[in-house]
């Protein structure tokens, strides 16, 4: 069997540098731990809330992809319910600005959207204690973050 450490330390290395811009854009340097300190912090920014929630989550299911422990994963992703809808929601009603390429919000709106379902199919993986497809699955997340980020953000 072949030794995925080194592919593991890459998917936590590239997260860390990909994460860096929310918590600069934010102005909030320490990790927030509560939901009501997350919308605080984000300034009832929907888009800034979901991407707090989403570090912390990210986090959680990179360390438990790599120990392979699908529970830990699917228990990190329930806290993602609701997010996508409210930022969608907040994005129509013109509350939320998108950093760069404002104009293309439904595109935006799209890789979310695909982005919370592959979320979906993790936590399918996870709960199916799938190694490979979680692993195949935190890869592809990795890529859509730095991809929207690429495109709206930086």
């Amino acid at each position: 069997m072949r030794d995925r450490t080194p592919t593991i330390v890459a998917i936590v290395l590239l997260l860390s540098i990909s994460v860096t811009p929310v918590y600069l854009y934010a102005g909030h340097g320490d990790h927030a731990r509560a939901h009501g300190e997350k919308h605080a912090a984000a300034g009832g920014n929907a888009l800034l809330e979901e991407m707090m929630v989403l570090d912390g989550v990210f986090r959680e299911v990179v360390s438990a992809v790599s120990v392979g422990d699908g529970k830990r994963v699917r228990t990190a992703l329930e806290s993602m319910h609701g997010t996508m809808e409210k930022t969608h929601e907040a994005v129509h009603a013109g509350t939320v600005k998108i950093p760069k390429n404002s104009d293309r919000a439904e595109e935006f709106v799209k890789l979310d959207r695909d982005f919370h379902g592959t979320l979906e199919a993790l936590s399918l993986a996870a709960g199916a204690d799938d190694r490979k497809e979680m692993l195949s699955l935190t890869k592809k997340l990795l890529d859509g973050c730095v991809n929207c980020h690429r495109i709206f953000r930086n």
